[in-house]
């Protein structure tokens, strides 16, 4: 089957990748152009890497001012003009760049991401190829059971005996899936030559979600920071805030003066309804506000209260 050997070629193909280079006119980043093609590992057997992108922080200036060069504006004007940009929200100048991964990641984790609908995405299909004998198991610490109040969340942390069932559960049923679907294609050691085996397309149906595919994701930053400012949060699902917080730093080392107003502006930000600031208005004037005085149901009280809380 087509599973370490294939493997070992792509990591091969990643390592030659790295060995080449390309003389260009066009505005590069030292910082990016030392990560190209390096595959960043997450998870157990999935990982994460820059293939290619265009343009830099200047780029973001250039668009905004539509300028014809960098300019001779210090880099302290630049930084002002960015966090402008990003705090009233003018999304068109982060636009102007754009960003390629190559993502290898659990099936399961991939249908999450595939919502976000703003990037160019080509995935690998088991139509025409043998998906690699790989799965995600998660490591203990990640092994959690259902949360009571979150739908969509985590609770504690399954331990022992129970931890051990869901474990051999996961990993037994992959296991097993695998096989029967290598059995239906006819691949492998006990392929039999009298068979022609089912067809990739339908075979493909049988394996577990927690299988990895592999993909091309292309977007621009604007869009980008959107996808990260939902998958970096520390309330997003572990298996794909993983993909995210290696990318934020991809982006740091790409757009350094973008991804910091992004951190100050989105992601260490909050949103508050003009209800909340009316709150917060009655609460500087030394009015002690309460639930039932605000104005706010119970939830929006609770978050709002949950925000200035160390």
């Amino acid at each position: 089957m087509a599973d370490e050997s294939h493997t070992h070629e792509q990591a091969a193909e990643i390592a030659d990748a790295r060995t080449r280079s390309a003389s260009t006119l066009r505005p590069t980043v030292p910082a990016l152009e030392a990560m190209l093609f390096q595959a960043f590992p997450i998870l157990d057997h999935g990982f994460v890497r820059v293939i290619d992108y265009m343009g830099d922080d200047s780029a973001i200036v250039q668009a905004a001012r539509v300028s014809y060069g960098r300019g001779t504006r210090k880099v302290q004007e630049d930084a002002g003009l960015i966090r402008y940009l990003m705090r009233h929200r003018h999304s068109t100048p982060f636009e102007m760049c754009e960003i390629k991964f190559h993502v290898k990641l659990p099936i399961f984790v991939a249908r999450q991401w595939i919502r976000h609908r703003t990037a160019n995405v080509n995935e690998i299909s088991a139509r025409y190829s043998i998906l690699d004998k790989e799965f995600y198991i998660p490591s203990p610490e990640n092994l959690a059971a259902q949360a009571v109040i979150n739908r969509q969340g985590r609770g504690d942390v399954l331990e022992g005996e129970e931890a051990a069932e869901v474990l051999d559960l996961l990993r037994g049923d992959a296991e097993r899936t695998y096989a029967n679907y290598a059995h239906m294609l006819n691949e492998g050691e006990n392929a039999n030559p009298a068979r022609s085996g089912l067809a990739r397309e339908l075979a493909r149906m049988n394996l577990t979600l927690n299988t990895y595919t592999q993909w091309y994701w292309k977007t621009d930053l604007h869009n980008l920071f959107h996808f990260l400012s939902l998958r970096a949060d520390a309330h997003a699902q572990y298996e794909i805030r993983v993909y995210a917080d290696e990318m934020l730093k991809m982006t740091e080392a790409w757009v350094p003066i973008a991804a910091a107003a992004f951190r100050d502006y989105r992601l260490g930000a909050v949103t508050l309804s003009a209800q909340m600031v009316s709150v917060v208005k009655r609460m500087l004037a030394g009015e002690a506000v309460t639930q039932e005085t605000s104005g706010l149901n119970r939830r929006e009280w609770t978050e709002f209260a949950a925000q200035f809380q160390s």
